[in-house]
């Protein structure tokens, strides 16, 4: 009697929630590819994942022309994007705090306390 079973791994991925139409630079090639992923790989045995090789998945910015994969908690200008989440985008580049406050995303934002910025001359 033969029997034959397969071993291997699988990745999951999908997009990582509250930052699906987050656009980034890519900090490998250059391009304005990068989408924010959740990735989390698994042993499977015969085509079904049974141990999954971490207990949260990761959560990292890809790139799909170079293939390329990194930590959010490098990425602090992606960080930032998801915090702000409603900030105004373009070119995968945010302006101004989250909804405009009140400088309509121009300049900077006014400081607590009546303290002013250092002028310089």
């Amino acid at each position: 009697m033969f029997f034959f079973f397969t071993c291997g791994t699988h990745t999951f991925t999908s997009r990582l929630k509250g930052a699906e139409s987050l656009t980034v630079q890519c900090q490998n090639c250059g391009n304005f590819s990068g989408h924010v992923y959740k990735r989390w790989e698994w042993f499977t045995f015969c085509f079904i994942p049974v141990i999954p090789f971490s207990l949260k998945p990761y959560k990292e910015v890809g790139c799909h022309i170079c293939n390329f994969y990194q930590d959010i908690k490098y990425r602090p200008d992606v960080q930032q994007q998801m915090s702000w989440g409603g900030g105004q985008e373009q070119g995968g580049v945010m302006m101004g705090p989250p909804g405009g406050g009140h400088n309509n995303g121009w300049g900077a934002a006014p400081m607590a306390g009546g303290a002013q910025h250092p002028q310089y001359k």
